[in-house]
């Protein structure tokens, strides 16, 4: 009988400890949901919408594979700057310069703008404005990566577009240059409540796309950076003979179209185009972390999914904030004006046009 018992109780424990690794599991797939969001928010007002979204992209891709990368890029460059609001496609104002205007956001491609500006007319057009330019930007991003061969995750949803973008000094003070190191990026992500983890998965977006020359010809001239292959570093100069050479080539070289974990097999092998790419694998704190994600493919997606789903929930306006944009390159005519002389001002006092962000 008391053998009984104890096989019971052992019985027992072992599905209570199932039971919480499972929770544990489910916990870490799917990262806590900003309150307002939900990954059921249209399911009523457009029940479609990601379906439009996903097939319209298709279509887009099949002419232009490069616009996935482009699209991604964008989502970054949102929600580092001011939030995830959509602040970084508005156009500017007669006051002065937009948010898309400032120097880091200068390289991010125009075609890619009017992809989202048509995906917003497709989705209109079968469920009226509903669904806000940030949540389309968001579904994109996702929809960029996995038609791309990456994975395929749920993006939870209700967030609503700002109604002014960030100034020029905000948006250089939160995107980090391509020539960041390791505790640069660190401290830049840290301020954002993401991790080394987040950095490295978020990285690999890097798998995808193009860099512009004045990106990464500093680690090439007047000195090679001794961190890079010396064949890559030659191949590199073919492309950029000169420090200013307007031209571009591809962030990952393995499969420069086809989102996968190559991009840390290049780190490892000293072929990462920026140094912020590269001195991921240089310092100790996250070089485990690459050379993990180079050998284990699944383990990179699973950790790329959950930091995109965090990352897109980085100061989400919900509720009755903001508003939903009829066209995402403008606010509504009936929206309240908030005043750009902010960035009349800062653009006065900054005339320093250096400090790009990643290009890709």
């Amino acid at each position: 009988m008391a053998s009984s018992s104890s096989s019971s109780l052992w019985v027992l424990y072992l599905l209570v400890c199932c039971v919480c690794l499972l929770k544990g599991t489910e916990a870490q797939g799917n990262p806590p949901i900003v309150g307002g969001l939900s990954w059921t928010f249209y399911a009523q007002s457009c029940p479609n919408v990601e379906k439009i979204v996903r097939d319209e992209l298709r279509k887009v891709f099949q002419r232009d594979i490069g616009l996935a990368a482009a699209l991604l890029r964008i989502h970054f460059h949102d929600c580092f700057v001011q939030g995830c609001d959509g602040s970084v496609l508005l156009d500017g104002s007669a006051s002065g310069p937009g948010e898309k205007e400032a120097p880091p956001n200068l390289t991010l491609r125009p075609e890619a703008f009017n992809t989202l500006n048509n995906l917003r007319a497709a989705v209109q057009r079968a469920c009226g404005q509903t669904v806000s330019c940030s949540d389309i930007l968001a579904i994109a991003a996702r929809d960029s990566v996995a038609l791309s061969g990456g994975p395929d995750y749920r993006v939870p949803l209700g967030r609503r577009d700002g109604l002014t973008f960030a100034t020029r000094n905000a948006t250089l003070a939160n995107l980090p240059p391509p020539s960041s190191n390791a505790s640069a990026l660190i401290a830049a992500l840290a301020r954002l409540n993401l991790d080394r983890t987040d950095l490295v998965a978020l990285s690999g977006g890097h798998t995808i796309g193009i860099g512009h020359c004045p990106s990464f010809t500093p680690r090439l001239y007047p000195n090679q950076d001794p961190s890079m292959d010396k064949t890559f570093a030659n191949n590199l100069k073919r492309t950029c003979p000169a420090a200013n050479t307007d031209n571009t080539t591809v962030l990952d070289i393995r499969s420069p179209n086809l989102f996968d974990n190559k991009y840390y097999v290049d780190l490892m092998n000293r072929q990462g185009l920026f140094t912020s790419d590269q001195d991921l694998y240089t310092d100790s704190r996250t070089r485990s972390i690459v050379t993990s994600y180079a050998i284990n493919q699944t383990l990179f997606f699973e950790q790329f999914a959950r930091s995109m789903v965090k990352m897109g929930q980085l100061s989400v306006l919900t509720g009755g904030q903001g508003e939903i944009r009829a066209n995402c390159s403008r606010r509504n005519a009936a929206s309240v004006a908030v005043t750009d002389l902010e960035s009349v001002v800062d653009d006065a006092q900054d005339g320093d046009d250096a400090g790009f962000a990643a290009s890709y």
